[in-house]
């Protein structure tokens, strides 16, 4: 009996740091109860939604719309009363602006068909209607343009599919169920790669460049690509740059469209089309970031930064309401939650929305390089030692199931606390693995603790980068409950005594 006394008191003591540790995490429940109380009752989601949405429009990377968005969103920042508001300039982009003002694409013969279409972003557009008939054009290498030369002016040219439609037997829009979840959050040691091999995306790339030209040189009037379904097109971007020529209007039609006329041309029959496609490029080569700040108070800590953020930029197709003002939305609710509740955090909470998100995470990165680590060096800047914690919201407009720890284990103690108060709003998986592709990532990229939540899939991969991705995508009750979750985690990490546990830091290989 005194043996298996003894032996339980030498596993307390050796598991007492841990929980320790795990126990005595600050939490200041009554200001969770407060910021919970306060969305139910105050929230602005609803109204920040339509302005982000209807008002905006589609906010394309350095286009008129995204600098619309910028002005709009500083002056919005100022009525919700942040701090060191600044339209801050990080990275040029040399593509420039780009907006999309008419779209008309119709089949005329062998009867009349109005085709919902996107021109590619980055593309000219027809100076006026085009009329003329449909050729298929499949290059598969340079000895093909010879099978095609001096045989394609003025005439609208149709890319052979890309992909091809396949039926859908699960559900449109999902939520995590218990069993995924736990799938999610259980670790493996199993490590997972892409595999992709960049030698032949290259080549790809390459021949993609030399048939545009070849178009150009050919004076083609139109090409005709496929992306998209649901007689839904997707909106994509021109994959190559040519000097300072603009390249030939290039269209995207959904799948069906696309599959219809392929269909006709394959049985002989001649296919017209009109085109009116109306595009404008604008000298704007800079990718900006807008910023607010809710200043720190304490006189060791208020120079540490907490920050929040969601990519600003949209493609050009809807009004990028899932992708990705819905977490826009939800991060300047939850600085708008703690300004209201007149919180004087210990460290300064930072807001930034980014832009050129869509174009390879720009936004994030020059801000990586503007006041964390220098790009040319690699020298760590001051703000790398007072980075505190980024929480990232991009996956659409989904409730919060959790969070993905991105590899740190040292912070899960400390996330499983702060989550305690949402078990019963669904809200409790930890994720030991990495999620990628948005903004948080430019910050994990350097071992700093940067965070992206779990969130319920609901009709993302559906309605993303097309012009079905409007106000009617978002689910107000969700985006209410993401506010108020970010608003608490935020809080809890201004506050604490130490800075979150980070990765060791690697310097990159020069």
């Amino acid at each position: 009996m005194k043996l298996k006394s003894n032996l339980a008191a030498l596993c307390f003591v050796l598991f007492l740091p841990y929980y320790s540790f795990a126990q005595t995490e600050p939490q200041n429940l009554e200001m969770v109860y407060k910021i919970k109380q306060f969305e139910k009752t105050n929230s602005q989601i609803e109204e920040l939604s339509f302005w982000m949405t209807d008002f905006l429009g589609p906010r394309l990377t350095a286009s008129n719309g995204n600098e619309k968005a910028n002005q709009w969103v500083a002056d919005k920042f100022k009525q919700l009363g942040f701090s060191n508001i600044v339209i801050d300039s990080v990275r040029p982009f040399e593509r420039g602006g780009w907006d999309n003002s008419k779209t008309y694409v119709a089949m005329t013969t062998p009867y009349y068909a109005n085709f919902s279409a996107l021109p590619k972003a980055w593309t000219s557009g027809t100076l006026g209607i085009v009329k003329s008939e449909v050729v298929l054009v499949n290059i598969q290498s340079e000895a093909d343009f010879e099978i095609y030369s001096g045989k394609l002016n003025g005439k609208i040219v149709i890319l052979p599919s890309v992909a091809v439609y396949q039926p859908n037997f699960e559900p449109i829009a999902t939520r995590f169920d218990a069993e995924s979840l736990k799938a999610l959050a259980k670790e493996s040691t199993e490590i997972r790669s892409r595999n992709i091999d960049r030698a032949a995306f290259g080549k790809i790339r390459e021949l993609n460049q030399k048939i545009a030209t070849f178009f150009m040189k050919e004076k083609v009037a139109a090409v005709l690509n496929n992306s998209g379904e649901f007689n839904v097109p997707k909106a994509t971007g021109a994959n190559y740059v040519i000097g300072n020529q603009f390249p030939v209007p290039e269209i995207n039609l959904p799948i069906e469209a696309h599959g219809r006329i392929l269909r006709l041309l394959a049985h002989t029959i001649p296919v017209e089309m009109e085109i009116e496609v109306e595009n404008s490029f604008t000298p704007n080569n800079k990718v900006v970031n807008v910023m607010g700040e809710i200043p720190g108070t304490d006189k060791k800590l208020k120079d540490q930064i907490v920050l929040v953020g969601a990519h600003l930029d949209s493609w050009h197709g809807g009004t990028g309401a899932a992708d990705n003002a819905s977490g826009a939305i939800v991060m300047m609710e939850a600085l708008r939650i703690l300004k209201e509740l007149g919180v004087q955090p210990r460290r300064t909470i930072r807001i930034a929305l980014w832009g050129g998100e869509e174009q390879g995470l720009h936004g994030s990165r020059g801000y990586v390089e503007k006041y964390l680590r220098d790009a040319k060096t690699n020298d760590l800047k001051p703000g790398f030692n007072q980075f505190t914690v980024y929480f990232n919201m991009d996956n659409g407009t989904g409730k919060f199931r959790g969070i993905y720890l991105q590899g740190n284990e040292m912070i899960r103690p400390i996330f499983e606390q702060w989550m305690i108060p949402f078990v019963d709003m669904d809200c409790s998986a930890i994720a030991i693995g990495n999620t990628g592709s948005t903004d948080h990532v430019s910050f994990d990229a350097l071992g700093l603790p940067a965070f992206q939540f779990i969130q319920d899939k609901i009709e993302y991969s559906r309605g993303y980068h097309t012009n079905m991705d409007t106000y009617e995508r978002l689910i107000m009750s969700d985006l209410k409950q993401n506010a108020l979750i970010v608003a608490a985690f935020v809080y809890h990490a201004a506050m604490r005594d130490e800075q979150l546990p980070r990765k060791p830091y690697q310097a990159p290989k020069i």
